[in-house]
């Protein structure tokens, strides 16, 4: 490849960015109304009154019910991102713990990013990153194991609540339970709001299409990317 030519590389598959997209949507409904259902503070606020609409609009029960469904779009979104795992192989751009060329760009991209190198090597996909969105399935898998088995109490003698129900003992209780599905929100909001940053500034300084990508699939490399295997 000649310097200076960019080349396009077909990273991220539909399904990836179908899973990206609709849990962007579902995790900012998620946070928002689980704010709102443990402090509803549009309703009764202080020198407002609310319309009989914005009541309706924001009333526990429909706040409630948007959480709920919110909740199994992100369920849904999941077993998306497992479906696109399995049937593309640039979907499966995991850390890989075990190799030298993980830790090598671990230390190349952490270095760039604490400027104390001026760029870091090409990646589809680097070390940094891998590890980071690991994270965030983790923290999801938690979120939704969690808000599952605190939903399904509200009937707590139905099929769901016998098998999901359990994990609230095994945490002692539904308070703790409610505590970790808290906490761990604001986790994942605290990435989202670093993920922005960084793949803005990324695409700004390397002009690699690292937002644009998560909409086309497609990003821009001057140099052979060091994991291109990874597509093969």
């Amino acid at each position: 490849m000649h310097e200076g030519k960019l080349r396009e590389y077909h990273v991220f598959s539909g399904a990836t960015r179908l899973f990206h997209w609709v849990t962007v949507a579902a995790v900012g409904v998620l946070f928002f109304t689980g704010l709102y259902i443990g402090d509803p503070f549009f309703i009764g606020a202080q020198g407002i009154e609310p319309t009989a609409a914005v009541k309706r609009v924001f009333s526990m029960e429909m706040m409630r019910l948007y959480h709920f469904v919110a909740g199994y779009l992100l369920l849904a979104s999941c077993i998306l991102r497992v479906y696109g795992w399995l049937i593309s192989k640039g979907d499966r751009l995991l850390p890989r713990f075990w190799t030298r060329h993980y830790w090598e760009g671990l230390a190349d991209t952490t270095l760039h990013y604490l400027f104390l190198r001026p760029q870091h090597r090409p990646y589809l996909r680097n070390s940094l990153a891998r590890t980071s969105y690991l994270a965030v399935y983790v923290m999801l898998l938690i979120q939704l194991l969690t808000g599952f088995a605190l939903y399904v109490m509200i009937n707590p003698t139905s099929l769901a609540a016998r098998i999901l129900g359990p994990l609230n003992h095994l945490l002692y209780g539904e308070y703790f339970v409610h505590l970790i599905h808290h906490y761990v929100s604001w986790f994942i909001v605290l990435f989202a709001i670093v993920h922005i940053y960084m793949a803005t500034r990324a695409d700004w300084m390397e002009k690699g299409g690292e937002v644009s990508g998560i909409i086309s699939g497609v990003k821009f490399y001057r140099e052979q990317p060091e994991d291109l295997d990874d597509l093969k």
